[in-house]
């Protein structure tokens, strides 16, 4: 027998939200992943690093995953649930945790990593990564891109204006890096294919990536939720798709 619509959203509204780990998602939702790799490319470079920097780690979970780190690596973030999900995880490897409110400047002297990594940044402060960087340093990053799952943003917001779908393109990034000094040596967008099979998916994601459908509650929106439960009974899962683009950039030598 079917869940109901109450039983599905007040499950996804009792599921915590601590760190960046989707795991909870396992069988309700699914995501292409691009085919760059990220966290491998990630981990080639901080095998050659000296001193790296993760810029938002969430619940650094990406970063736990390398396998080799430098001898020196720090991570920032906003959120305090984050930070005390990557203090926890990250701290036995040596990373110090620092928090950080994501604005400017970057708590580090100029020229304090050779790598500088984030995944999934909510804003980009260019002059700050070229700042940190050392000369011939390097910034990779995984970001998403325009109009990301604006399929289930537009069910509940409505048609969004152009600049608005066009936001977060890769040649702003690349525009933007320039600006700064750096060398952008690779940039690559991905559009993939991503679903959601039950509303508490949904209700999930959406308190997860608050950005995605801002101030959003159960409340505010339950009847749009309601009619998103009735279209995936009806219609099967809901289908919308992922943009993701690689960026990476050269601070030049000297």
């Amino acid at each position: 027998m079917s869940r109901t619509f109450e039983d599905l959203v007040a499950e996804a509204e009792r599921a915590p939200m601590a760190g960046w780990d989707f795991s909870w998602l396992a069988g309700r939702a699914a995501e292409d992943r691009p085919s760059w790799g990220y966290q491998r490319l990630m981990g080639a470079r901080m095998a050659r690093a000296s001193a790296a920097l993760d810029v938002q780690t969430g619940g650094g979970e990406v970063l736990a995953g390398v396998d080799r780190l430098p001898p020196v690596v720090a991570a920032t973030e906003a959120w305090p649930p984050n930070v005390a999900a990557a203090t926890r995880l990250l701290r036995p490897r040596g990373v110090v945790v620092i928090a950080d409110p994501d604005e400017p400047p970057l708590p580090f002297a100029d020229a304090s990593f050779d790598l500088v990594v984030s995944r999934h940044p909510v804003t980009v402060w260019w002059q700050e990564i070229a700042r940190v960087l050392e000369p011939g340093g390097t910034y990779l990053s995984q970001q998403v891109g325009p109009a990301s799952v604006f399929e289930l943003v537009e069910f509940f917001l409505g048609p969004q204006p152009e600049e608005v779908r066009r936001s977060r393109h890769p040649d702003d990034a690349r525009r933007d890096a320039e600006a700064a000094g750096l060398d952008v040596v690779d940039l690559r967008l991905e559009s993939l294919r991503t679903e959601f099979r039950d509303i508490g998916a949904v209700v999930y994601f959406l308190r997860k990536v608050i950005w995605m459908v801002p101030g959003f509650t159960v409340d505010g929106y339950r009847d749009q939720l309601r009619e998103l439960h009735e279209k995936i009974l009806a219609e099967g899962p809901f289908q919308a798709r992922t943009t993701r683009f690689l960026i990476e950039a050269r601070k030049p030598a000297g």
